[in-house]
């Protein structure tokens, strides 16, 4: 518990959220890597992390339980797999992934298994990391996307204790300051949130779940298709306020090797399909959670909400030729604003399976 303390002291909830993103944009975590190859190759350590679940129900069960009742409040809070049923269309499914690597993740149940198996169409957010060539044309015809086009540099707009602290947190992980002084927050809080561990087996060729299914289906001959661009996801990230971001990306850097106490316990939830319950519980061991709800707020609009209304409708006409299986970050699927109820919304009797 002392180490989940530790977590607590030092943590706010603007960098969970970011930590949060990298499960929230399939696209940000591939393009981290790419940028952290070299590196990567010489750190592959094992990932460690505690889960944090796990010892709050054995030290504080009271604070346990209040939220477990505030995730079974959340529409659709359990389940990575559903079944969509039209009539005149043939089943299909929606899965929820999590874009790690990691064995406990890439490995899916038998259900999830045959029903992704049976489909004849594969879904996932976007087939841009699938081909690198267009992925970094795409990148290039919009730089402002990942650069600081302008005279700006991270440093210019940090004071100078923080900018002492992302300074140093560079040297511990070793990327050399002036590499990535023109970089875009989100890229570099991306670059130092990601596991050492993780970031090492995916340079190593270890596919993250949803490529692992999206390459399988199109050796298999399957249709495989995207319901965003690469670009799309980066402009949700570069419309929140840019003091957002740089307040983040210090705060990630004050986390250090803990942020692999938060990826653990995101794994743990994610076996156990407890989508619902990553927030009430970070709000709970985190400090500050509930001091910002207009960006909170903000943020779940811009990176989960405005994203689900976008995928719904992009999925319909695929949906249309039946036996589709959508997978997509599990953070869509729950709530009354994710995507079991938009699929519902649009006609869909949407059914727990696993």
């Amino acid at each position: 518990m002392k180490r989940v303390i530790a977590i607590a002291d030092r943590a706010a909830a603007v960098s969970l959220k970011l930590l949060v993103a990298l499960n929230v944009l399939f696209f940000l975590s591939f393009l981290v890597v790419l940028l952290l190859a070299g590196r990567a190759h010489a750190e592959a350590s094992a990932c460690g992390g505690t889960d944090m679940l796990s010892a709050l129900e054995k030290s504080d069960p009271a604070t346990f339980k209040k939220v477990e009742a505030e995730a079974d409040a959340v529409p659709n809070s359990k389940g990575l797999l559903w079944k969509l049923e039209k009539p005149g269309q043939r089943p299909s499914y929606l899965f929820g992934t999590m874009h790690m690597t990691d064995t406990r993740v890439t490995t899916l149940t038998a259900a999830a298994q045959k029903a992704y198996d049976g489909a004849d169409t594969i879904v996932i957010e976007t087939t841009d990391a699938l081909d690198k060539a267009k992925m970094m044309a795409a990148l290039a015809s919009e730089p402002g996307l990942m650069m600081f086009t302008d005279n700006t540099t991270l440093s210019s707009l940090l004071s100078p204790q923080d900018a002492d602290v992302l300074n140093k947190g560079l040297d511990a992980r070793g990327i050399p300051h002036l590499t990535v002084a023109k970089m875009k927050p989100w890229i570099l809080s991306a670059m130092v949130a990601l596991p050492a561990c993780e970031v090492a087996r995916q340079a190593g060729g270890a596919p993250v779940l949803d490529v692992k299914l999206a390459s399988e289906a199109k050796a298999s001959g399957k249709d495989v298709e995207g319901l965003e661009t690469a670009a799309d996801q980066l402009r949700a990230m570069a419309s929140l306020p840019l003091a957002f971001h740089m307040k983040s990306l210090v705060e990630t850097m004050r986390l250090g090797d803990k942020v692999n106490d938060v990826n653990e316990t995101m794994i743990v939830l994610y076996q156990r399909g407890e989508i619902g319950m990553f927030w009430p519980l970070f709000k709970a061991l985190l400090p500050g959670a509930d001091n910002d709800p207009a960006g909170y707020a903000a943020f779940e609009e811009t990176m989960i909400t405005s994203r689900n209304k976008v995928m719904a409708e992009h999925a319909g006409p695929i949906l249309a030729k039946g036996n589709v299986f959508i997978a997509v970050g599990a953070l869509h699927l729950p709530g009354p604003d994710g995507l079991v109820e938009d699929f519902r919304k649009a006609g869909y009797i949407v059914t727990a399976v696993d």
